[in-house]
């Protein structure tokens, strides 16, 4: 790689292990998470690459101020939280590390199907406090259902993986992929999905499309009462869509890593209402936003964003 190395700045946490990536393949890394959003646009004149997670929206503002930069680098999976239109307008290259994640979320999204579906945290609750109710805590099996999976992209796929020692029938539907259909998972519509689901798991971007695409009249086309998992983004599904399908039983019961307002403190008295109907619900099991942020994960983006970013920098350098 020609010199001066090319500049990268990480305004994020990322595993320490990215400087040393980086400084192998060339470039020379600025690790600068405990920068604020506010002070990252006058810092970014001379950067020809950038690194980050969630600090801050990068929109055709903040791009203004980066005169050199060539590429953007995403720390995880979703870009929703970028520009997309600015990065190619200004033609800027765009990297994410979705595969990074990939396992974590898959398994995630299966440890909390299988503790819905056995009554994990119910029964450990009772138990601790001596009650042994073993009929009320009977089990229901994966084998015996039809899973759908809403976008078969990487993790799609890798919850696909995980479910096929099940036994369970796997189907899914994917709004841009087409002609994906295995012996592992069979492709169908949506309205065939919804037709025959017992279980749906969603592994969708937020985009324009999909915000709030799960809403009461998504929800009431499912033919049978079903078993929502989210692992995706939280304004894919409004949650007072959901609340209403969980009270008339056509959501039997929901696993949320993620929702429609993250900032609890900061929610707005119909979200709060919805909030408090959530957390009150023994057939509702939530996470904060950590299906992919495992220990081998944090390594694992490292890897895949590096090797991206130089397989985009040998083209455009």
């Amino acid at each position: 790689m020609n010199n001066p190395k090319p500049k990268v700045l990480i305004i994020d946490d990322m595993h320490e292990s990215v400087i040393s990536l980086l400084e192998e393949k060339g470039f020379e890394a600025h690790y600068k998470p405990t920068v604020s959003a506010k002070e990252v646009p006058a810092l970014l004149a001379g950067y020809e690459v950038l690194f980050l997670r969630s600090k801050m929206t990068v929109t055709d503002e903040v791009l203004a101020q980066a005169n050199k930069l060539k590429v953007i680098g995403r720390a995880g999976a979703g870009l929703d939280l970028i520009d997309l239109e600015a990065v190619r307008r200004r033609n800027i290259q765009l990297v994410h590390a979705s595969e990074g994640n990939r396992d974590a979320v898959a398994e995630h999204a299966l440890g909390m199907l299988l503790c819905l579906f056995n009554n994990l945290l119910r029964a450990d609750r009772q138990v601790r406090q001596k009650r042994w109710l073993r009929e009320e805590n009977r089990g229901v099996e994966l084998g015996e259902k039809t899973v759908g999976i809403v976008g078969y992209g990487y993790m799609g796929q890798a919850f696909a993986k995980r479910l096929a020692g099940f036994g369970c029938r796997i189907i899914a539907y994917d709004i841009e992929k087409k002609d994906f259909g295995d012996a592992l998972v069979e492709e169908v519509s949506l309205e065939q999905l919804q037709q025959e689901a017992d279980v749906v798991s969603f592994h969708i971007p937020l985009n324009q499309h999909n915000k709030g695409l799960v809403n009461t009249a998504y929800l009431q086309a499912f033919r049978k009462n079903i078993y929502l998992i989210n692992t995706a983004r939280g304004e894919i599904l409004p949650l007072q869509d959901l609340v209403q399908a969980l009270e008339s039983g056509k959501v039997t019961a929901a696993a949320l890593d993620v929702l429609e307002n993250e900032k609890l403190h900061q929610l707005s008295p119909m979200q709060q209402e919805n909030f408090n109907y959530l957390i009150t619900s023994e057939n509702v099991l939530l996470s904060p936003h950590v299906a992919g942020w495992t220990h081998e994960s944090y390594k694992k983006i490292n890897q895949v964003l590096v090797r991206k970013l130089v397989d985009v920098y040998s083209r455009i350098s």
